[in-house]
């Protein structure tokens, strides 16, 4: 074999030894962009969940603030009520409900009250 084609050879498996690592070098950037953009999607999907998930807690507790003070409206009111109801049975309470219910009475409407 010539001299010249062993140098040839030598070239050519050096030309293709960086040519192959230039292809893997390439090949291995496109791998780890693929993954950055996956593991990128991902970050915005989840902070995305969160957000969302944030919220529907924040409504969710709004609601269940206004249904708690509704039902303590409600309780009030009914506690309220009984108590009134429970005047009614006692001594003098037909007097004490009479007295305390008030009466609209348009202006043009002479009252008339019987004792």
């Amino acid at each position: 074999m010539s001299k010249s084609f062993l140098k040839n050879s030598i070239y050519l498996k050096k030309d293709l030894g960086s040519t192959l690592k230039f292809k893997q070098q390439k090949q291995e950037n496109f791998v780890t962009q693929v993954f950055l953009i996956i593991k990128i999607c991902f970050s915005v999907l989840a902070i995305i969940s969160l957000v969302k998930l944030g919220y529907s807690s924040k409504i969710r507790l709004t609601r269940l603030r206004e249904i708690k003070d509704s039902l303590s409206y409600e309780k009030y009111r009914f506690d309220v009520l009984s108590t009134r109801f429970d005047d009614l049975f006692s001594p003098d309470g037909e007097q004490r409900f009479m007295k305390d219910q008030d009466q609209i009475i348009s202006r043009d409407i002479i009252r008339v009250i019987w004792r």
